[in-house]
């Protein structure tokens, strides 16, 4: 039997220690909560809140993350590849999303707000209508990916090739326009 939980508030649990219930959480926020390497498989979350939590290494196979934000929040390792993908719908500001994976998934008009993606994998991934304001992108993963109309120009660190990735209407600043060109190995002074 699946648990409902409307409107609630978690303060500072450790899933560690007390196991998150199984069912569905709508309007609930979760304040200071520790998720690390917690299996959080066939949750569903929607329109929660998630805030100075640790999802690091979390298990989020089959979850739903639908209208989920997510605000200073550590996240490194987290394969979001695995979440349910009907109705996929988040955004993130001031999170460490290091090595996490977004392979394969359709998260358009998703905002990165001033986040660390290093290494973050977005292979053959939708991120159409993007915002990337202020993020560290270095070594993140970008192939058939489509990039269509986000927005890059306050992001860093990005290697993106034009060739292997849509980028129709993609926004890009002068000052970062250097991690479209590496690949050619072109000479900007």
């Amino acid at each position: 039997m699946n648990n409902y939980f409307d409107s609630e508030v978690f303060t500072k649990l450790d899933f560690n220690t007390t196991k998150i219930k199984k069912g569905e959480y709508d309007n609930c926020t979760f304040t200071n909560c520790n998720f690390e390497n917690v299996h959080a498989s066939n949750i569903q979350f929607i329109e929660c809140e998630f805030i100075d939590c640790n999802f690091s290494n979390a298990i989020v196979t089959n979850a739903a993350f639908k209208e989920v934000f997510f605000i200073n929040c550590k996240m490194i390792g987290v394969k979001f590849n695995e979440c349910d993908p009907f109705l996929l719908q988040f955004s993130f500001k001031e999170c460490q999303l290091n090595f996490s994976s977004f392979y394969k998934l359709k998260m358009q008009n998703t905002k990165f707000v001033n986040c660390n993606l290093q290494e973050v994998d977005f292979t053959e991934t939708d991120v159409t209508n993007s915002l990337f304001d202020n993020c560290d992108l270095q070594k993140a993963i970008f192939e058939n990916t489509i990039l269509e109309k986000s927005d890059f120009k306050t992001a860093a660190g990005f290697l993106i090739n034009p060739d292997s990735n849509r980028l129709k209407k993609a926004k890009f600043s002068k000052e970062n326009i250097i991690g479209l060109l590496q690949q050619y190995n072109i000479i900007v002074e």
